[in-house]
């Protein structure tokens, strides 16, 4: 059975799965929608952290830049939403290239501090630039996409929406992560002096997996705009860096469905526990302590247990570097 969650047509398929049963448990088509939201912006983000052990607190950048590029394009230029998206992504890949191209000239804490800093600058650029971003209002009532001629009002019409290109990227995702790019980003982060020994230009991968996650993640603020009806200054802050790496270390780096699961846990949770106590983000730290120290594959290791459990048979080891080369650039 641990053998049958390793295979991707299952992440796949656990995740239409929750595209079809979040109608069935959830009230709210809002919340329903902010799940497959965030929960593509942790799978982008899990991109970099768990497939190239890049620990960025950059990617709230690219989410509000795709916020804002939304209503922009959505509102003055006039631009329908089906030509507006591929509009959001380019934003969101020509921003990372740049930003993870200065970021990787350095590794370890100062790599974070970088990505930390340009998180700022960009906070403070949109807030200094207020005739463009609306300052603390955000951009206001960024429309739905319309379908008929008749926007998507509705809640659950708009997730819909939401679930069809959620599934299309997730898969788009999926096929980088399971190509030799993507198992050449699993060796530099398992073994960096050894992938560049054997030959990889590590930087142009590197750069290449923020420029990826980058135009996902702002296609992810996108509809976040559009579900909200406002780009809101939040967004491009670092709080909401902060956000995607939780849910991404809760729901288990280096698997993207666990993404959606931590996403999915974490808002239903915020959902459940601010009702009933305004400090429930207390709780929510302590258990992210105890992820970090007795859980480092997250909830999608608690998956992995309880399968093995009833297969009775160990859970999987991570893959290593040695598993993940292509067969020609083994030693």
């Amino acid at each position: 059975m641990t053998r049958l969650l390793e295979r991707p047509i299952v992440h796949f398929g656990l995740a239409a799965a929750t595209v079809l049963v979040l109608p069935l448990v959830l009230r709210s088509g809002t919340l329903a929608s902010e799940i497959l939201i965030y929960g593509l912006a942790a799978a982008a983000c899990n991109l970099l952290l768990g497939y190239t052990g890049l620990l960025s607190f950059g990617q709230g950048i690219f989410f509000g830049l795709g916020s804002y590029a939304a209503g922009l394009i959505l509102l003055r230029a006039g631009w329908p939403a089906p030509a507006m998206l591929p509009a959001v992504a380019l934003v969101g890949a020509a921003t990372a290239t740049a930003v993870g191209w200065l970021s990787i000239r350095r590794q370890g804490v100062y790599f974070v501090m970088l990505t930390l800093a340009f998180s700022q600058l960009f906070y403070f650029l949109a807030y200094t630039l207020g005739d463009l971003t609306g300052g603390d209002n955000g951009l206001l009532n960024v429309p739905r996409p319309a379908l008929g001629g008749k926007p998507l009002s509705d809640p659950w019409a708009y997730y819909a929406f939401v679930a069809a290109l959620f599934l299309g990227l997730f898969a788009a995702l999926q096929r980088v992560a399971l190509s030799t790019f993507g198992r050449t980003l699993l060796a530099i982060r398992d073994n960096e002096a050894r992938a560049s020994a054997i030959g990889f230009p590590v930087r142009t991968f590197k750069v290449a997996a923020f420029a990826i996650s980058g135009a996902v993640t702002a296609l992810a603020g996108a509809l976040h705009a559009m579900l909200i009806g406002v780009a809101p200054l939040s967004n491009i802050e670092y709080h909401t860096s902060e956000t995607l790496l939780i849910m991404t270390i809760i729901g288990g780096a280096g698997n993207l469905f666990a993404s959606v699961l931590g996403a999915a846990f974490y808002l239903v949770a915020g959902d459940l526990l601010s009702a009933i106590w305004p400090r429930w983000l207390l709780l929510l730290g302590v258990l992210l302590v105890a992820v970090a120290l007795f859980m480092q594959r997250g909830l999608w290791g608690l998956v992995e247990r309880a399968a093995a459990l009833v297969a009775r048979e160990p859970p999987p080891e991570p893959a290593s570097a040695d598993a993940t080369l292509p067969e020609e650039s083994r030693p």
